[in-house]
């Protein structure tokens, strides 16, 4: 292999590989990724659809699902249209402007849904341990201001990645062994000394990402602390079911994102088509699965749905 030129360049486009070592099987990897895209689609639209029409679900515990549904649109659009034009067309060219656009987006929505499960788990919260002032504590309007807030974070944190990426010189390495652009793998293409790229992409991991676990995980120890003080075993159990599903999303995702870090930070030995899938399936997995289980498992919308599904139904006959 020729050595790559070390004199300083500005590429117009970078080369997205795609699944590095798993080329020949492209075209058939990009069918599980449609699927998963469309059911996710599918399935947020609907939420998103009987959560505006439904006035019973006008509520802080709903309007951050459509956050929720909002952001998982966006993350899942943010790649896999890209990745299926990879796949399928074998079109792996991007533009800088593009890549670092993609970039944006790709953190800018992680963060922003880390921000949106803290506030989930906040309103669970606040549900179990002071019911009687949930209405006060958590309306409508100060549900909305968190969310904004939220927002506003992620775009904080986010915008230094594509200004620390556009001051380093890149030479003949235009080529990233992945399905998206993502900061540090844009940032090692770089002849030039990424030791500031490296310290941001850790601070936002660990300052960021760890301290929403911690956050969540306090919040889950005072809702256990007392759910555990409930003498009622009927009102015990329900105060858990309320827990449940926002538990197995916040499982589901965090548990994605951590093997994904870990992986590409500090998996050396670890195969590079292992890191890009690990790195797909956070973007596309949580998506397609967060309104299958919060439909499954929230009694009052999955009401709703079987209610507009069988109205359907009956109009198709």
């Amino acid at each position: 292999m020729a050595p790559f030129n070390l004199t300083p360049s500005d590429p117009s486009t970078f080369i997205l590989m795609g699944i590095p070592g798993l080329e020949a099987a492209h075209i058939w990897i990009g069918i599980p990724f449609c699927a998963c895209y469309i059911t996710s689609l599918l399935g947020n639209f609907m939420v998103l659809f009987i959560v505006g029409k439904e006035q019973s679900l006008h509520k802080p515990m709903y309007l951050l699902l459509c956050m929720l549904d909002l952001t998982d649109i966006g993350m899942s659009t943010s790649i896999t249209p890209k990745a299926l034009c990879i796949f399928w067309f074998n079109m792996k060219a991007i533009t800088v402007g593009g890549c670092y656009t993609q970039m944006f987006f790709v953190h800018m929505l992680s963060i922003m849904y880390s921000a949106i499960l803290v506030a989930m788990a906040f309103d669970r919260y606040v549900a179990i341990c002071n019911p009687l002032r949930y209405a006060t504590i958590l309306s409508n309007t100060r549900t909305a201001k968190i969310g904004l807030v939220g927002l506003l974070r992620a775009v904080f944190f986010t915008l230094p990645g594509p200004i620390l990426l556009s001051r380093l010189p890149f030479c003949a390495n235009h080529t990233i062994p992945n399905t998206f652009c993502e900061h540090m793998a844009v940032a090692k293409m770089s002849c030039g000394n990424i030791t500031v790229n490296r310290t941001y992409g850790l601070v936002i991991t660990f300052v960021v990402i760890m301290f929403d676990v911690m956050l969540v995980v306090l919040s889950y120890s005072l809702i256990l602390r007392a759910v555990l003080r409930i003498s009622s075993k009927k009102n015990h159990q329900k105060a858990l079911n309320t827990c449940t599903a926002h538990l197995c999303v916040m499982f589901i995702s965090y548990s994605c994102s951590l093997f994904s870090n870990l992986t590409h930070r500090f998996g050396e030995g670890i195969a590079p088509h292992v890191h890009t899938l690990l790195a797909n399936l956070y973007f596309i997995i949580p998506p397609m699965l967060n309104p299958i289980i919060y439909g499954v498992k929230t009694k009052e919308l999955h009401e709703k749905v079987g209610k507009h599904l069988q109205k359907v139904i009956t109009c198709g006959h």
